[in-house]
């Protein structure tokens, strides 16, 4: 009985288990993909984020690299050898001081094993001097290249988002356009039956109805390539579904942004990688004007030596022998290299320099153009909002006026005509002034990330 009980224990806990891995993981999916949950989405799972926060990592691995030739050194060796035939060496005939004869005599023994110890400690080395005086730089230029990142991404994510919502509006505005063809189709039909309008009405309806729906048919289409996109620049899986959700009037407040800002060059990240860039020239100044420096390390040896004429008998004997040492290396003169490779670098320094200018011009520039371009597609989007009302009000009086036998269906064609334009002009409006939105806000370096 107790085996038969803990026999069922353990299947239920396996079958938990199972249950626990068979779950799809709701991570990789977003149930309501508003533009907020799609920009995480993209910061957590994007391809380019992940390769900039591993790169973060190489750095810092890279910079404990070079600052671990501050901590002492120890290292190993070990030899075997055997003499197939012993050295020899000539040596003063002793019985003879005055003969410059030289005697060869056989040194050595046939077998001859090493182990050596050895440890080196740096006292000053201008590698690894440079190595410390820039470990914080760069962790700072990983961790901007990260931020610069993050908002190419915020941006590309944004923009492609609000233009798969304008495609979904197009496709919206159409089904309206479609449903209200429809009726006026019936209606014309209806009122040629009776004898009231000649077949030109409802064949017009026709004609217009049918052109609605090959335009709802096209906008219908882009609707997958550009939620394809919005994946692809979030990182989400290809066939993983995606329902698009978003508020039309919180969209619509969104569009303002305050104007009477004031560039600041500095607060652009590109601003602030080319300072880190500037900042690491300044150290390979500094590193090539130390070349004249010498170089200082300690070291201690212990080596264990062990010689035999018979190899089953080498270790048997030990020889051992150590030292301690203080290595001082001067450059003395180096045909002038030293000497180009600073003024190399000083040029290098004064070049980044113009970089900076040239970015401060261009920053202005952008921002100048974002503002105008957003001022610009803001003032379209204001008249397109009393537009939108006027051609509703437009299209009802005259669709009663029609009804009433008062307006040719002409009229009624041309009116929604115009209403239609109008829609879709206004929320193409809207995509526009949120787009412009989004350049003034990267050329102010306010994008959120």
């Amino acid at each position: 009985m107790i085996v038969a009980k803990k026999y069922l224990i353990a299947c239920l806990l396996s079958f938990g288990f199972y249950l626990s891995y068979s779950q799809p993981s709701t991570d990789s999916t977003l149930q309501q993909a508003t533009l907020e949950s799609c920009i995480q989405y993209a910061l957590q799972h994007q391809p380019v984020i992940k390769q900039s926060e591993i790169d973060q990592l190489i750095a810092e691995r890279t910079i404990r690299s070079a600052l671990s030739s501050w901590l002492p050194q120890i290292s190993g060796n070990y030899s075997l050898q055997r003499y197939l035939k012993l050295p020899v060496s000539l040596f003063p005939n002793f019985s003879n001081p005055t003969s410059p004869e030289r005697i060869p005599v056989t040194t050595g023994v046939a077998n001859l094993s090493n182990i050596q110890f050895s440890l080196s400690q740096n006292i000053f080395n201008r590698d690894v001097l440079l190595a410390s005086r820039t470990a914080d730089t760069y962790r700072d230029q990983a961790r901007q290249n990260l931020v610069n990142n993050k908002i190419d991404v915020t941006v590309n994510v944004s923009k492609a988002f609000y233009d798969l919502i304008l495609t979904q509006k197009q496709v919206d505005i159409l089904d309206g356009v479609i449903v209200r063809l429809e009726r006026s189709l019936q209606d014309a039909t209806n009122q040629y039956k009776s004898g009231l309008v000649d077949r030109t009405d409802y064949k017009r309806a026709a004609i217009a109805l049918n052109n609605s729906r090959a335009q709802r048919k096209q906008a219908q289409e882009q609707i997958g390539g550009k939620a394809q996109l919005l994946k692809q620049l979030m990182g989400y899986p290809p066939n993983g579904e995606l329902k698009v959700t978003y508020d039309t009037l919180q969209l619509a407040n969104e569009v303002y942004i305050d104007t009477t800002q004031l560039i600041k060059p500095e607060s652009r990240i590109e601003f602030q990688l080319l300072r880190t860039q500037q900042e690491l020239l300044k150290a390979n100044v500094r590193y090539n004007r130390w070349a004249y420096l010498p170089s200082v390390s300690a070291s201690a040896n212990y080596n264990f030596v062990f010689q035999n004429s018979e190899f089953a008998q080498l270790y048997s004997r030990n020889f051992p022998n150590s030292l301690i040492g203080l290595t001082i290396a001067l450059p003395i003169y180096q045909g002038g290299r030293r000497v180009q490779e600073t003024r190399i670098a000083e040029l290098q320094l004064q070049r980044s320099q113009w970089d900076l200018t040239n970015l401060s011009n261009t920053v202005t520039t952008e921002y100048r153009q974002a503002m105008a371009n957003y001022k610009g597609n803001l003032a379209t989007y204001r008249a397109l909002q009393e537009n939108l009302d006027l051609a509703n009000d437009v299209y009802r009086v005259i669709q009663l006026q029609y009804r009433s036998g008062v307006r040719a269906y002409l009229d009624v064609i041309i009116a929604q005509n115009d209403l239609r334009t109008t829609q879709l002009t206004y929320f193409n409006a809207l995509y526009q002034v949120l787009v412009s939105k989004l350049d003034v806000q990267r050329a102010l370096g306010t994008v959120p990330n």
